[in-house]
């Protein structure tokens, strides 16, 4: 019987973080939850930050947790959001707690980057969709202000690398993570230096970028000692969520589209080189690091972002309903009664996403959702609909139709959203796994550390691990009465 090697894998996402632990036999995998926590913004004299320090501490208690059960693990690998970054000293030491991306800081400063760079040129260097949360207005913003963190900063960190430095000593920069900061410049496999000096930003704390799969090297011994682990190898996996989601697609051919679903949504297809052209610019599409030597061409979109801040909104006022709770609700609400753009600026900040919902919809002489069911469904029924609308543009951009969609991550939970999917798109949807970011962390540490000879390996390990739930489109023409209004609000 073959020995069975254990895997941690701690994934962050914008909600909540988890340690989840792998077990691989040989043949399957399995997978559980070991700890996990909160993953919730400080906002500290104005400004909105990470708990760095509270998240470091929440990963050493998840290995302490999988301690208790395995002294030994095979390998430890971090995934998180992108964007968000960290500046270390000379000593080494955090120099303040880390933004959010969220953080009002970066309010027009796109618009400032723009004025002395161009759009086209910017986009030609980068490949990377416009988004006033991308790293180099956030860089930009603290530039502008003189800010003491970044004149004094040595090293520049994206969020997983931070954790990974504290976990091995090891200062580096993961490649799909560093795609996703619009400093990157994929066709000199570098950082965009040329660039970030045009904006006066100081190119000498950036890192050395390393693929994903890197093996970092031995858990730092008195973090061993502390969580009561014996062995430990610590691999750099795709370091950015989505990159070790769409690791874990379970699909058997290129021929299809994914969607990886959670706060954010992410659409989009692997291409081997990036997009780089007037289309994708005209269509604000971004290329990221994948794994494999490729690339996503896709589209960042609001996900589901608009639903969990109308749960916090009405928790905070004493509802305190569950997803399924809403869900249920949104099921026997009217249909298409409002449809919003869920990307509109007016979503992206923290707030009360129930009384924003209905300035749109007021804003734009729509019927205004009246209660949480009608909320949701607007919600839900708007962002199928966009996902309609920047499939039909991938499809421009690789000059060929894609017959599937593959949606993966936690947003699968979400059955009515899945079905609204097929509904909108009139493509067959296939779900699953819940957890394809974890198991695609799983995935390239496994490849990294020999237990796996290929990705396409690991993914039939995963096809014959985890049950997948498909949905077909119904035919209905109310999906295309809707859809050609939401087009036409959309240019509005």
């Amino acid at each position: 019987m073959a020995s069975t090697t254990h895997f941690a894998a701690f994934d962050f996402g914008a909600e909540s973080g988890r340690a989840m632990l792998a077990a691989f036999d040989g043949e399957r995998l399995t997978l559980q939850e070991a700890h996990r926590f909160p993953n919730v913004p400080v906002r500290v004299r104005g400004s909105l930050h990470w708990d760095a320090l509270r998240l470091f501490d929440e990963i050493k208690r998840g290995l302490m947790q999988i301690a208790r059960e395995h002294r030994e693990l095979a390998g430890i690998g971090v995934d998180t959001w992108g964007v968000d970054f960290a500046l270390l000293g000379r000593d080494e030491e955090l120099l303040g707690n880390p933004f959010h991306y969220r953080d009002e800081r970066t309010i027009g400063m796109m618009d400032a980057v723009l004025e002395r760079v161009p759009r086209e040129k910017i986009f030609d260097y980068t490949g990377i969709q416009f988004m006033e949360i991308n790293s180099l207005y956030q860089l930009y913003a603290m530039q502008m202000q003189k800010a003491p963190a970044l004149e004094y900063a040595t090293t520049f960190l994206m969020m997983p690398d931070l954790f990974n430095f504290w976990l091995t000593g090891r200062k580096a920069c993961e490649f799909t993570d560093a795609t996703t900061t619009q400093c990157y410049d994929p066709r000199a496999k570098n950082w965009a230096f040329d660039l970030l000096k045009t904006l006066e930003i100081p190119t000498d704390i950036f890192p050395e970028i390393i693929p994903p799969g890197t093996v970092l090297g031995a858990l730092d011994a008195r973090v061993a000692q502390e969580v009561g682990l014996q062995n430990a190898t610590v691999v750099a996996p795709a370091c950015h969520d989505t990159g070790s989601a769409v690791a874990a697609v379970p699909a058997h051919n290129d021929a299809y589209a994914w969607i990886s679903s959670g706060t954010w949504s992410v659409l989009g297809a692997s291409v081997p080189e990036p997009v780089i052209n007037a289309a994708s610019l005209n269509f604000n599409f971004t290329n990221e690091g994948g794994v494999n030597n490729t690339f996503r061409l896709s589209k960042n979109l609001a996900g589901l972002w608009l639903v969990q801040e109308c749960r916090r909104t009405w928790r905070n006022a004493g509802e305190d309903l569950s997803y399924a709770d809403l869900v249920a609700l949104a099921e026997r609400a009217p249909a298409f009664r409002a449809l919003i753009d869920p990307d509109d600026s007016l979503f992206l900040r923290p707030g009360d996403m129930p009384a924003r919902i209905a300035e749109y919809c007021a804003d734009t002489n729509q019927p205004v959702p009246q209660d949480h069911g009608a909320l949701v469904r607007c919600a839900l029924e708007s962002l199928a609909l966009k996902y309609r609308f920047q499939l039909e543009r991938l499809e421009m951009l690789l000059g060929k139709k894609l017959d599937v969609i593959h949606i993966v991550g936690g947003g699968t939970q979400n059955k009515l959203l899945s079905q609204f999917t097929a509904d909108a798109t009139g493509r067959h949807v296939i779900t699953g796994p819940v957890e394809a970011t974890a198991l695609g962390n799983v995935l390239l540490q496994m490849l990294a550390l020999g237990h796996i000879a290929s990705l396409a390996e690991g993914r039939q390990v995963i096809r014959q691990s985890f049950d997948v739930s498909t949905y077909e489109p119904r035919p209905n023409r109310a999906w295309d009465d809707a859809y050609a209004r939401f087009i036409k609000r959309l240019n509005e």
